[in-house]
């Protein structure tokens, strides 16, 4: 069984600890629990997790995140993955930090890369990881919120939130979507 784990981020050293990141740096911290590293493929920095039988194609979209939908689809269908078997690990504004939902599928909620991945792939009924970056930002002022640095308390945090992360992963793979939100939902 193949499942590809999207997490979405912009490239570049001036995004790399940003809250937009977040896709990236759990990718990040799954690769580097598993002694595994990314390789620079087509639309995006790629590796393979294998856990319990079972084969993660692991991708960081080089596109840019408004673009993320070109690399979703090409790897999709790259590998002969099925859209059940594709997870999407996003950032979002309307849940507080840290805090984390899984969906077998939904709307876009404003996030851009969301919205072009629905757009290419043309429906939305994939799973997606969403975690929570809080919404404390002056009004006007959510592009350099999401654009930003993650504030000192946040960073001694994300670490135990990579782990929780990581856990959601390997039970999207193992037991599906719908066990893996009543699980990790109520937490």
């Amino acid at each position: 069984m193949k499942y590809l784990i999207a997490g979405l981020g912009n490239i570049g050293p001036e995004y790399k600890n940003t809250r937009h990141n977040i896709g990236f740096q759990i990718l990040d911290a799954l690769a580097e629990a598993s002694n595994i590293s990314f390789n620079d493929g087509r639309y995006g920095f790629v590796c393979e997790y294998k856990f319990k039988g079972r084969t993660f194609v692991l991708l960081k979209p080089t596109t840019y995140m408004n673009l993320s939908g070109r690399a979703v689809n090409y790897w999709l269908q790259k590998e002969n993955i099925d859209i059940k078997h594709l997870l999407v690990l996003v950032d979002d504004l309307a849940l507080p930090f840290g805090t984390i939902r899984v969906r077998a599928k939904g709307g876009a909620g404003g996030h851009n890369g969301l919205e072009n991945i629905n757009q290419v792939l043309g429906r939305n009924d994939y799973a997606r990881l969403r975690f929570g970056i809080g919404d404390g930002f002056p009004k006007g002022f959510q592009v350099d919120y999401v654009l930003g640095d993650w504030s000192k308390e946040e960073q001694k945090e994300l670490p135990f939130k990579f782990i929780d992360c990581i856990e959601i992963i390997q039970s999207f793979g193992t037991i599906g979507v719908d066990r893996t939100m009543n699980v990790y939902n109520k937490k």
